[in-house]
């Protein structure tokens, strides 16, 4: 029997096969319409080495527990579509890397100290994006972008 993140890849790369890379929109760049599927969900995924360490972790920075549970695979809605999930792998923890983009980045950073989830200093772009880079237990880093006019 495949496990969830399994069987998921396996559904992902058929359907992915039996169409063509211009019909998925691949090839005409973004808000290019495809003919036969369209992005419903987002699913990103981190590798941990501690699952239990992990959990613990991810529940104070999401300021709750998981939504679910998959197998090994540890999930929170984060967005109305999009979910991350932690999973164990100890050879891959610390290589993951995700960005999330919010509005009110200070009030996001104060209710992270008052969670004890420490953050590296805000960078601020020439294009007026602020920045910071979260680091998780086994050094993933999870980065936040606050584009200038939401400031």
């Amino acid at each position: 029997m495949l496990g969830c993140r399994a069987a998921r890849r396996a559904a992902l790369t058929d359907e992915f096969d039996a169409v063509s890379r211009s019909s998925l929109g691949i090839d005409g760049g973004v808000g290019a319409e495809s003919e036969v599927s369209a992005i419903t969900h987002l699913y990103a995924g981190i590798p941990v080495a501690d699952l239990n360490v992990s959990i613990a972790w991810y529940t104070r920075f999401f300021g709750r527990g998981p939504d679910f549970r998959a197998g090994d695979e540890i999930l929170w809605e984060i967005a109305p579509a999009a979910t991350l999930f932690i999973e164990p792998n100890a050879e891959r923890a610390g290589t993951g890397r995700i960005t999330l983009s919010v509005t009110g980045l200070d009030v996001l950073l104060e209710a992270f100290g008052v969670r004890r989830i420490d953050h590296e200093p805000i960078e601020t772009y020439s294009n007026g994006v602020r920045h910071v880079w979260i680091p998780d237990p086994d050094g993933n880093e999870i980065a936040f972008a606050e584009p200038p006019d939401t400031a």
